[in-house]
Parts: C-alpha cells; sequence; structure tokens
C-alpha cells in the first residue's frame, strides 16, 4: 500500500513539474538575456526591484524619473538601460535611433499593461486594442480624417472657437478672473463631442453637465490608478468607494454615448443626418474586410477612445502654449504680428488662413518638444529583437520617455531653451525623423495628429488675435506630473489683456 501511494505521489510530482517546468524555464531564460542589458546602477532588490528609488509623491516621481533618464545619458553615453519596477524589468529608451528600432516595426504594436486601465472605459478601440483588430479598425477609420471631412470639423472648430473667446471678453468687461486653461479645455470638449457624434454638448455654457463632469473626473481615475499599485487588482479596485465611483461615472458616458449613437443609426438616410459628417457617420457606414457593418459596442469603443483621446491632449498641448508665448513676450509679438497679418478683420479663418500661421506652427511645435501631450509610451515586444545591438527578449516593457527624447542633449543644443526656430525648414532638414514625435511615429502613430494641429492653431489664434498673456510661474518653479498627459502640479497663474 505504501509502494502505491509513493508511485501516486512521484505521477503527481512529476505531472506538476512537467506542468510547471515549461513556463520556469522560459522565466529563467528570459531573465538571463534581459540582465545582459545595463541596468541602473542602484541594487535592485528580489520582488521589489528598483521600486524603493521611487517617490511616492507625483511630482517628485515625474522629477526622479526625467533627471535619471538625462544623467544616465549624460555620463554613461547608453541609448537604453534596464529598471527594475518590482519584479518586471522596465526598458527605458530615449534615443532616437533606438526609438526608430521598436516604433517603426509592424510586430511591435502591442500597448503595455499600463494601458489596460482604460479598458473599463474605452474597450479595446483603436487606442487599445492590437493585432488583426488593431489593423481593422486603423484601416476603418483612416478616411475619418479624409481633406473633405476635415473641413466640416473646421467649421465646428471655428464655432467654438469663437464661443470660447465670447466667453473670456464678457469675464474681462465684468472684471472676473479668467481660467485659461480650463477656458481651452470646455473649448475642446466641445469640438470633440459635436465632430465625434454630431452632438453638441454646450460644454462651455454648461460646464456643469453629468457628462462634462464624468469625463474629466474619469481621467483623474484612469490616471490615479495608473500610479497606485494597489489599485491595479480589478477585484480590491471594484469594491472599494473609488471603484464604485468609476462605475457610476461610466454609466453616465456610456449611456450618453450609446443614446447619441442608437438615435444616429436610426437616422441612417442622408436627409435626416445633420449636414455636417461626424466621425460617428463614417463608423455607421463603414464595412469590414468581410462586408459586415461595425456593432453598435463596436461604435461606442472608437466613439469613446475619440472623445477621450481628442479633448485631453489638445487642451493641455494649447495651454502649455500660452504659458510658454506668456513667457517670452518677444516671441509672443511675433505670434501677434504673423495673425494680425494672416488673419486681419476677418472673424471667421479658412483652412488656408490657418496653414499660412507658419510661425505660431513652428511655436506649437517648440511648445510640444519641451512640454509633449503625452510625456512618455508604452509598448511591449512581440518577439525576441536587437535594439544598440543588444538583444532584447520577446515580451519585454518598453518605455519610449518622449520628455527625455525631446531634451536628449547628444540630439538638441541647449536643449531646455524654447526656441522656435528649430523648427524652421532650414533647421529642421536633416533632423533625425524620430528626434521629435509628440504624436507618436511610425504604423501606430497618432491617427488625429492633423485634426489637434489644425485645431490647436485656429483657436491659439482667435485667442491671441484679442489677447495678450502673461505667465507669472517660472520654468525653474514648475512641477511637472507625468501620468496620461502632462501636466503642472498647480494650476498656471496665467493673467490676460485685451491688445490695443
Amino acid at each position: 500500500m505504501a509502494a502505491v501511494t509513493l508511485l501516486v505521489l512521484l505521477a503527481v510530482v512529476s505531472l506538476i513539474f512537467l506542468l510547471c517546468s515549461k513556463p520556469l524555464m522560459k522565466l529563467v531564460q528570459y531573465r538571463s538575456k534581459i540582465r545582459k542589458i545595463p541596468s541602473i546602477p542602484n541594487i535592485a532588490y528580489p520582488i521589489i526591484g528598483h521600486t524603493y528609488l521611487l517617490p511616492r509623491d507625483t511630482a517628485e516621481f515625474f522629477y526622479f524619473i526625467t533627471t535619471e533618464c538625462r544623467r544616465f545619458v549624460t555620463e554613461t553615453k547608453l541609448k537604453m538601460w534596464i529598471m527594475w519596477v518590482g519584479p518586471v524589468p522596465m526598458l527605458t529608451v530615449v534615443h532616437p535611433e533606438t526609438v526608430e528600432t521598436l516604433l517603426r516595426s509592424s510586430k511591435h504594436i502591442t500597448k503595455s499593461f499600463m494601458y489596460q486601465f482604460l479598458h473599463p472605459w474605452l474597450g479595446t478601440g483603436l487606442l487599445t486594442s492590437a493585432g488583426q483588430k488593431w489593423h481593422q479598425r486603423r484601416r476603418l477609420i483612416t478616411p475619418t480624417f479624409h481633406f473633405d471631412i476635415l473641413q466640416d470639423f473646421f467649421v465646428v472648430m471655428n464655432e467654438q472657437s469663437q464661443r470660447m473667446v465670447a466667453r473670456i471678453d464678457a469675464k474681462v468687461k465684468s472684471g472676473e478672473k479668467v481660467d485659461l486653461g480650463k477656458a481651452v479645455t470646455l473649448c475642446a470638449l466641445d469640438i470633440i463631442c459635436e465632430t465625434a457624434m454630431g452632438q453638441s454638448i454646450n460644454a462651455q455654457e454648461n460646464e456643469e453637465s453629468d457628462y462634462v463632469k464624468a469625463i474629466i473626473r474619469m481621467s483623474e481615475i484612469v490616471q490615479l490608478r495608473q500610479k497606485t499599485p494597489f489599485y491595479w487588482p480589478p477585484f480590491i479596485f471594484n469594491r472599494m468607494g473609488i471603484g464604485r465611483e468609476q462605475t457610476k461615472l461610466l454609466n453616465v458616458l456610456h449611456g450618453f454615448t450609446r443614446s447619441v449613437i442608437e438615435k444616429r443609426m436610426k437616422s441612417k438616410d442622408e436627409k435626416k443626418i445633420s449636414r455636417r459628417m461626424a466621425f460617428l457617420d463614417v463608423l455607421i457606414h463603414a464595412k469590414t474586410e468581410e462586408g459586415d457593418a461595425l456593432s453598435l459596442s463596436d461604435i461606442q469603443e472608437e466613439v469613446d477612445t475619440f472623445m477621450f483621446e481628442g479633448h485631453d491632449t489638445t487642451a493641455a498641448a494649447m495651454t502649455w502654449c500660452l504659458y510658454v508665448l506668456g513667457r517670452h513676450p518677444d516671441v509672443q509679438r511675433r505670434v501677434h504680428d504673423e495673425i494680425d497679418k494672416v488673419l486681419g478683420d476677418n472673424p471667421t479663418p479658412t483652412m488656408d488662413d490657418v496653414k499660412n500661421l507658419e510661425y505660431l506652427e513652428q511655436v506649437n511645435k517648440e511648445v510640444l518638444r519641451l512640454y509633449p501631450s503625452v510625456p512618455l509610451i508604452a509598448r511591449i515586444t512581440t518577439e525576441d529583437c536587437e535594439f544598440d545591438g543588444k538583444l532584447v527578449p520577446k515580451n519585454t516593457q518598453v518605455m519610449l520617455m518622449l520628455y527625455n527624447l525631446h531634451r536628449n542633449p547628444e540630439v538638441w543644443e541647449d536643449p531646455d531653451k524654447f526656441d522656435p526656430e528649430r523648427f524652421s525648414k532650414e533647421n529642421s532638414a536633416g533632423r533625425h525623423p524620430f528626434a521629435y514625435i509628440p504624436f507618436s511615429a511610425g504604423p501606430r502613430n497618432c491617427i488625429g495628429q492633423k485634426f489637434a494641429q489644425m485645431e490647436e492653431k485656429l483657436c491659439l489664434a482667435q485667442l491671441l488675435r484679442r489677447y495678450k498673456v502673461t505667465a507669472h510661474d517660472k520654468e525653474e518653479d514648475l512641477q511637472l506630473v507625468g501620468d496620461l498627459i502632462l501636466r503642472p502640479l498647480n494650476p498656471l497663474n496665467i493673467t490676460i489683456e485685451a491688445r490695443n
């Protein structure tokens, strides 16, 4: 009997060994490969890795990461290195040649696990999907940004930017303080809602609406969860107060977009559709390669994604641009002169007018170099590959620090200096194409970058043609928070006065 028991026990142990040995061997092989890549000099302890070095304060955390990147580049001249975030090795990249190797590939398009916290809101739309689904959605959505449709979008941008300036005028005349960051954010929300869904939410007049508050708060929760490992497990997060708050917010967000989509789908007849084409209309009429229409859930994923991606990033870019111009009055005067010359007294600029604002475009590009709306992006390698002569194994988390890439002293002379002339045609010639990528690059670049650039230039021109801005926060005093969007820790102190 004892012999039989022993044989059964040996059989069970053998089975467990066979089931576990392959994953275990893979883990051992992976770690032996990854350890050949240089790591930061501090000790990586078992389980916690380098996390003991990371400050808990959000602004101090971003300062630490970006300062370490700068120090590592200047002292070691390396183009990539490993930091252990707990037991997970995170490959950090800040050099254009290494960035190009990853982003130009059509294989490494899977986003990092940090994007999973967007799934409850956005599902697996264009931003968060991978593989065949991403390829199909990219092909379907690309026609949305055709020139003819962008013209319809431009009309909306004109109307909403004029509304923004009118509201600012009223506040200035009444002596009320103007929060420029909030003004451009609400304007961007109105623009994206009307262009995405063909439905106005009047955020600028009704900033207390449930939908507007839900979008702003939901973005905050996603960013908070990303930097708080305790909130990562769904079974913990969903049982906490913040998890229950997210559920209520999602009911508001999904309920609104679903009702708009259902109403729009019932009006497929062109006579019933509004005179302007919306992003939603393109999705409703889109067909897959098999000839099938997108489902209601498919359409909602993309509309919600467009709403999320299309307001926060542009609002941040415009706010940073106003701040930088407020710190450089000489550059601002030149922007004013160009706007006066190109737009004249025409209250409704055309797309050609906006294209002719070349110096404003240089300014905007330089602002995005210094303060990229998205300060970092992250991918997962889908197969073994080689970066900078080093083997990077499959399933490695790669963090591309765009903030440091754009300030890499090996690429940019005097990298912290604001100088719009970097982006003149003469000075841009010959620059590495992956040295400046505020909208990412390669197959998975931002599909809406033309939309965003057009919106930013128009809204800024409408505002600056009437006002002069002054920023009172010194650059050296800024505390930056690099979550999903690059923000100042405290609201920027920017004041305005009417131009003569």
